[in-house]
């Protein structure tokens, strides 16, 4: 988990370029751009398997191809979400990623988010995170960021494996806790304009 962040943050320190054409980007802009900032081809640069496999997706809904058994991909371009899933017998792994206007009307934020469950239930996956970008208009480049307002956990100190959920509609983010004994606790962070917070 923490080569995976480092290795993430040295990725972003400069910035990720968003392309796009017309007067702002949209979620396959940021989806294709956060996406295409991983050279698979440099066998010198390390990407973690959730990556590479929403790559791999992303670069056959693109191409128009089929996907691999057990695996979808929903690009809602009207309310600015990406989901990923695959499913291997009772394991299942989601990716989302969707971005918010920000309230001054300079910036966007965008989030890649990756869970595990198995069974049904949150199981904290090796690769597991929830990734905050803030796009600058005028830059047109989105940065790795932790001004979001929260701290992000994955175990909680009882126990409990804490998944999220990007918003499909709406703007907020669902908070799930997840305990052995079967016991779910659910939260919202509510954004107000640029964070988060309970």
């Amino acid at each position: 988990m923490a080569l995976a962040c480092c290795t993430l943050a040295l990725a972003a320190q400069d910035g990720i370029k968003v392309n796009f054409k017309g007067e702002r980007p949209t979620i396959n802009d940021f989806a294709g751009s956060y996406l295409s900032s991983f050279n698979t081809d440099d066998e010198e640069e390390w990407i973690d398997e959730p990556t590479n496999a929403i790559k791999v997706a992303w670069d056959n809904y693109r191409a128009g191809a089929p996907q691999s058994e057990g695996v979808t991909l929903t690009v809602d371009a009207k309310n600015g979400f990406v989901l990923y899933e695959s499913q291997y017998k009772e394991s299942l792994l989601r990716i989302e990623m969707c971005y918010w206007n920000e309230a001054d009307g300079k910036h966007k934020l965008f989030a890649y988010n990756v869970c595990s469950f198995m069974n049904g239930k949150g199981e904290l996956g090796q690769y597991d995170r929830t990734s905050f970008y803030r796009y600058d208009n005028a830059t047109k480049t989105m940065t790795l960021t932790d001004d979001i307002g929260f701290d992000r956990e994955y175990m909680t100190d009882d126990g409990a494996v804490v998944t999220y959920a990007l918003p499909r509609s709406g703007k907020n983010i669902d908070v799930t806790y997840w305990y052995e004994d079967g016991r779910k606790q659910e939260k919202t962070l509510k954004f107000d304009g640029r964070r988060f917070s309970y």
